[in-house]
């Protein structure tokens, strides 16, 4: 019986332990923590040549770690893999234009938004497209892993011809050989692409399908987003946002005149 007893004692501990194996940890638990930005969108998040990374979503993710009391690591990150590197557990928090919507949401914890921009549409000089109807029977760019074509074509109902590229490195290229008629997403991201290429790449200025950036989490950390989220609210009410936001597009033309704290989504 004794020994019985004995058996049964050391099944429930080894399950205790496999319990606390399994359970996530949140980012608020660690000393460290890993970030995934882009490294391919100039004022947004681009690799320095060396090997640094710089621009709004950099900033902003340094901002909340310091706010976390974290120390932060940075990697790359694609658009066709920013939920995966929360999934995999390569990273604790994507800051890399991660737009919020209801698909995502199923693999992903949104914090924020940290900023609501608005789709727009990148062109050539020769072109003048002023609204995302003049986009009906071109040829419009779509980077893996982003919506923003999908979103032309299914929810405006445009019946634009979508054409797939690794990466926006690859659209301003076709963009500019004709291959391609327009590039869209958001409106900071072409302003950056336009700026740093300096061949007359221009916004047509068209604003339209809000877009709600987050912070990508993994799912089950709601203590670590609603922490996330009194960071960013701080970002908002001490001035950081509107400082960073004037930093990296105030000479870009995009209307900066209204920065408030955006409405959150909710940690769930």
């Amino acid at each position: 019986m004794k020994r019985a007893l004995l058996v049964v004692l050391a099944l429930v501990a080894t399950a205790v332990a496999g319990c606390g194996t399994d359970e996530e940890e949140s980012v608020l638990d660690k000393d460290q923590i890993v970030i995934a930005v882009r490294p391919d969108l100039p004022s947004v998040g681009f690799r320095r040549p060396d090997g640094g990374f710089e621009g709004f979503d950099v900033d902003v993710a340094a901002y909340i770690a310091r706010k976390l009391h974290k120390q932060a690591t940075y990697v790359a990150v694609l658009a066709a893999d920013r939920a995966a590197v929360l999934t995999q557990g390569k990273a604790d928090m994507v800051l890399a234009t991660f737009t919020i919507d209801q698909k995502r949401k199923k693999d992903v914890l949104f914090a924020g938004p940290y900023h609501i921009s608005y789709q727009d549409i990148l062109q050539r000089p020769d072109e003048s497209f002023k609204d995302v109807r003049d986009l009906r029977g071109r040829r419009i760019c779509e980077v893996k892993g982003s919506n923003a074509a999908e979103r032309v074509v299914k929810e405006r109902e445009v019946a634009a011809q979508v054409v797939p590229f690794d990466d926006y490195n690859g659209c301003l290229a076709a963009l500019k050989s004709h291959r391609v008629d327009a590039v869209t997403t958001n409106d900071v991201i072409l302003a950056g692409l336009a700026a740093q290429d300096g061949s007359g790449l221009k916004l047509a200025n068209a604003q339209f399908n809000e877009q709600r950036t987050g912070v990508g989490m993994r799912r089950g950390d709601v203590a670590g987003c609603e922490a996330v989220n009194r960071a960013i609210t701080d970002m908002y009410q001490d001035g950081t946002a509107k400082r960073l936001l004037d930093r990296w597009f105030g000479k870009s033309g995009l209307d900066l005149s209204t920065v408030a704290v955006p409405q959150f989504e909710g940690c769930s």
